[in-house]
């Protein structure tokens, strides 16, 4: 199982429209990724419950193989990208994994 895991950095004053986000933006993602899985988590604070969290928001991503993300976002990653403006400011960072369990 692949993973592609989406950080998005919080900043003080970041704009993050979590409907939008999972109720248009993941579901195209779905749609033209055709990823069989997808976990959104709003970020609550950093270790000290009195700061803010690293990120606002993360979302994974779960694929059968490697080569299906590559196809995918070559295919519809222009279209993906373009998308965000509707939903956040933030710069997102992106990692692939391997999940081993």
């Amino acid at each position: 199982m692949i993973k592609v895991s989406a950080y998005y950095p919080y900043t003080d004053g970041v704009r993050f429209d979590f409907d939008y986000y999972t109720t248009s933006h993941i579901p195209l993602c779905q749609t033209r990724l055709g990823c069989s899985r997808v976990e959104v988590a709003k970020g609550i604070s950093d270790a000290n419950p009195n700061d803010p969290p690293c990120y606002v928001a993360t979302a994974d991503l779960y694929f059968d193989t490697v080569d299906a993300v590559h196809e995918g976002f070559k295919a519809h990653g222009r279209e993906l990208f373009a998308d965000m403006p509707n939903y956040t400011d933030s710069k997102p960072q992106f990692i692939i994994t391997e999940v081993l369990d």
